[in-house]
């Protein structure tokens, strides 16, 4: 008679599983999947036969401990194009390579290609996930099964791990900033791609509401030149903004160049403030008042959430495998 896995509905079969359907302990599961003396011909080739009915297959973080293989994890990119995600996944590497781990990175975020995509292809090769995954992070974590995945930027996500960033703490360092500066036509440079419902755009809404300040919102592809082409349309309007801050650091210095282009002082007519806090603030001129992100400590806490609930210190989904992080304001000439 085939035996019936006890483990929950939409889970992979465990270890505990196949150890109660053969009536043998954990210990000789370990020694029968990784072909390990100790055990009787007989009893190793009804354990892997057992585990090949319920559907098991022990994890490759699992074979590590046993065989000391070296652990792999996926680190999956939207566009390494941006400035942001290399900086980003450089800090992942260094933290997984600290712990001699291998790191897989998968650029998804041309033509066609998803979060979906970017899991698929990685989870035949790994033992956990790192990504920034929005809107598919369940979906990445339904093709990961039990290995863990982290995800960043999807604060309702039902992953194993996640990584928020806490946007109203920093639209009200940016929103503060402008109106000390005596700015009262205030615009959000938004991306088009959309995003959580704890986005960037709707925070800076929701800040803007809770002071009193009036906030217009457009929108452009996350680049420099798309920021540049809708902010010179708004520099000719008749009532000029006359304080911007833009989704991210890229679309900031696109902002500048129309300014610039159109004869508008920044900050004197137009104060500009961008996200991330990505090296190129520094280089712009005049160099940019931005929302600045410790990436360095980005990675290494994306890293420690999956060595926690690789290693279960962690409990999957629980409240101490989700982080929130805070941006810093730091102040250039821009704002």
């Amino acid at each position: 008679m085939t035996p019936r896995s006890t483990s929950p509905k939409g889970k992979r079969a465990t270890i505990l599983d196949v150890a109660a359907a053969s009536g043998v302990s954990r210990q000789t599961v370990t020694r029968a999947m990784n072909d390990m003396p100790g055990i009787s011909p007989e009893t190793r080739e009804r354990v892997q036969r057992i585990a090949s009915e319920l559907g098991y297959s022990p994890s490759r973080f699992a074979k590590g401990l046993v065989q000391g293989a070296k652990v792999s994890i996926g680190l999956a990119i939207p566009d390494l194009t941006n400035p942001y995600f290399p900086a980003f996944a450089s800090s992942v590497v260094e933290a997984a390579t600290g712990r001699g781990w291998n790191v897989v990175v998968d650029d998804y975020g041309h033509g066609t290609g998803s979060a979906v995509d970017a899991a698929a292809r990685l989870a035949p090769q790994v033992d956990a996930l790192i990504g920034y995954l929005a809107p598919h992070a369940d979906e990445a974590q339904a093709l990961m099964g039990r290995r863990p995945v982290v995800a960043l930027d999807s604060p309702d996500a039902g992953t194993a791990g996640r990584i928020s960033f806490d946007y109203r703490h920093a639209a009200r360092l940016a929103l503060a900033r402008l109106a000390a500066r005596g700015c009262t036509n205030v615009a959000f440079l938004d991306s088009d791609q959309g995003g959580p419902a704890g986005s960037r755009s709707a925070a800076a809404a929701a800040v803007a509401e809770e002071a009193g300040m009036q906030l217009s919102r457009f929108k452009a592809e996350p680049s420099a030149a798309a920021a540049k082409a809708a902010v010179a349309l708004l520099a000719d309007r008749a009532d000029p903004v006359d304080g911007i801050l833009a989704f991210n650091d890229l679309m900031a210095a696109g902002a500048l160049k129309a300014l610039q282009a159109s004869g508008k002082a920044v900050p004197g007519d137009c104060a500009v403030i961008g996200m991330d806090g990505i090296p190129l603030g520094e280089l712009l001129t005049p160099e940019l008042t931005t929302l600045a992100l410790d990436l360095r400590a980005v990675g290494r806490a994306a890293v420690g959430l999956l060595e926690g609930l690789l290693s279960g210190s962690l409990a999957e989904g629980g409240t101490e495998a989700h982080l929130i992080l805070r941006h810093e304001l730091v102040l250039r000439q821009s704002a």
